[in-house]
């Protein structure tokens, strides 16, 4: 009989590097290094798009499908399971005797004297030899079923990846097609043409999220897969003794296998714009978002005096509400409009008329009212200013001085909350005045104004 040295040295030569079990129908490389033909496929499949490989153990460069099948070292490694059933030797623990029964009704090997005892007493018994054969091909059926679904997973995986790289390009047509549009329109026109362009890239980016969920959810079937057909090669090579005693277990995890179709997506961009259409009247644009705002009392100065209807403001010589509410505005002659906006586009004009002074803008809904109030973004305050001496400026840190070519009577307002775009018009020739850098709103916005005397505000009506 073999010494167990010997064995173990062509175990180790026989062993694939890949899956660490003996070589299943052998395939070698050029360089002479050999692996499981499944182990190699799977490594070649893992990059669909590579056409060169390196060898795992030399890095000797290879192309897919250009290793041969070697059939001298598969005769060997049959010797070799021969000669390791011969040295394997089964024993019943209880007895001492070979194994050479399975008990059909428990499913374990038993010897010749555990037949006879009361635990299998009457239950069906048959010989090692006879049933091997019929287990193992119910394992390599198993093999078979597992492979086509593993090939089939790989092929979804490879049309996934498809999916994601002509989507891009599609995408990408899109935004080319966007930017030649918006470069024959006027200057306000920029921030329309960057907001589509946000938009197209966050629907790609949401796309694309689900599809790459799906092809990691496909890799993940993959490995598991891949995991099933190792366990189930590692037991058809082993000994019967061995074969038998788990076969009914692997077989039937191996059968739960299933492959889910990953989720269907519809492929068609969302985002659509006609430049010529939609904007050639920036007027007609802006009004498609526009609504009515009116005044909250509760939350004006004391000074300031606020029509019934509440669509006009003017700063009084003497409080004209002296009641002291915890909403007011307590230093500053400052007042909010009525209306919230948490999502979406929305747009309101302001009649500034004539005034030699006020401030125009939104405003986090939760904002200082009283000392230690900054108006700047990041206080929560976007809003332009006309003031006496200064002109016209934009309320960043620090302030942006603004040079329109005309003085604006009706400035308009326009907000786009998900791109986080605040934007003034002057709405006289529906010219762009000035938009804020992009921010990223969380809470409630307001419409804001600050009031100054002899400048009162109008807020029309959505119809005029």
């Amino acid at each position: 009989m073999a010494s167990a040295a010997p064995l173990k040295k062509i175990q180790e030569i026989s062993t694939c590097m890949l899956c660490s079990n003996l070589l299943a129908h052998p395939v070698s490389l050029d360089c002479g290094h050999s692996y499981c033909n499944l182990c190699m496929w799977v490594f070649c499949t893992k990059d669909p798009l590579l056409k060169e490989f390196l060898c795992p153990q030399c890095k000797f460069p290879f192309n897919r499908n250009s290793w041969k099948h070697n059939k001298h070292l598969e005769r060997i490694i049959e010797v070799f399971e021969q000669m390791e059933k011969m040295q394997y030797k089964a024993q019943c623990k209880a007895h001492g005797e070979k194994l050479q029964l399975l008990c059909e009704h428990d499913g374990q090997l038993i010897c010749w004297r555990c037949e006879r005892e009361p635990l299998h007493l009457g239950h069906s018994t048959v010989l090692v030899e006879d049933v091997c054969q019929v287990y193992k091909d119910k394992l390599q059926k198993a093999v078979a079923k597992l492979s086509d679904i593993h090939t089939e997973c790989m092929n979804q995986k490879i049309f996934m990846t498809t999916q994601i790289t002509e989507w891009q390009k599609e995408i990408a047509i899109r935004k080319r097609k966007v930017k030649m549009d918006f470069e024959k329109l006027h200057t306000f026109l920029c921030e329309e043409e960057n907001l589509y362009l946000w938009r197209l890239e966050n629907e790609e980016e949401q796309i694309v999220r689900r599809l790459r969920e799906n092809e990691v959810k496909l890799q993940e079937k993959s490995e598991e897969i891949k995991s099933h057909i190792e366990e189930l090669q590692a037991t058809c090579q082993s000994s019967a003794q061995r074969l038998l005693q788990d076969a009914e277990d692997t077989l039937s995890r191996a059968s739960a296998v299933q492959l889910e179709a990953p989720e269907a997506l519809s492929l068609e961009v969302q985002t659509a714009c006609d430049v010529a259409e939609l904007y050639l009247d920036v007027k007609v644009m802006l009004r498609r978002h526009q609504v009515s705002v009116t005044l909250d009392p509760g939350t004006a100065h004391p000074a300031l005096i606020l029509s019934k209807d509440r669509r006009h403001v003017s700063y009084g010589s003497s409080q004209q509400n002296p009641v002291v509410l915890s909403g007011r505005f307590a230093i500053l002659p400052c007042v909010l409009g009525c209306e919230g906006f948490t999502s979406g586009r929305h747009y309101f004009e302001v009649d500034v008329g004539e005034g030699t002074a006020w401030d125009v803008g939104v405003c986090m809904e939760n904002v200082q009212r009283g000392l230690g109030m900054k108006q700047e973004p990041e206080s929560g305050f976007w809003a332009i200013r006309l003031c006496t001496g200064n002109g016209y400026v934009a309320l960043t840190s620090p302030i942006t001085a603004l040079q329109l070519p005309e003085r604006p009577r009706v400035v308009g307002v326009a907000l786009d909350y998900e791109t986080g775009a605040v934007s003034f018009y002057n709405m006289t020739s529906g010219s762009h005045i000035f938009t804020f850098p992009k921010a990223s709103f969380s809470d409630t916005l307001r419409p804001y104004f600050w009031v100054y005397q002899h400048s009162p505000l109008f807020l029309p009506p959505c119809n005029e």
